[in-house]
């Protein structure tokens, strides 16, 4: 695989990857404002949120019977998970490439985006 065209599939999985992830999250915010857009938001006090929006596998598990923040929170892991995936696909293709150093320091890349993602936030 040549360089050129490790640029394409990347660029190709990263303008796939936000359109899918701004798609899900539009239809969750419409749905979510045809369901509740007529009430009066109350600011007076801080709520946070729902105990299955705060995990990913509580997101996913959510999307059996979805509901519109659900599929909003989901849209967002979707933007999350696109550069672990951008990361992922370098280390195949620099695996496949023979090239050592570059797969070494894209492996490390990988263990700190994954650290910083499995690490207990609040």
């Amino acid at each position: 695989m040549s360089d050129q065209q490790l640029e394409k599939m990347i660029g190709n999985l990263l303008r796939a990857g936000v359109l899918l992830s701004a798609a899900v999250v539009l239809a969750g915010g419409v749905w979510l404002l045809l369901d509740c857009g007529r009430e009066r938001a109350d600011y007076s006090r801080f709520q946070p949120p729902a105990a299955s929006l705060r995990s990913p596998a509580r997101v996913a598990a959510g999307l059996a019977h979805p509901n519109p923040p659900d599929l909003i929170q989901f849209g967002l892991l979707l933007l999350i998970a696109i550069p672990v995936t951008r990361v992922i696909l370098c280390l195949i293709a620099f695996s496949f490439e023979r090239d050592p150093m570059y797969a070494v320091m894209t492996l490390i890349v990988l263990a700190v985006l994954a650290y910083s993602l499995a690490i207990p936030h609040g």
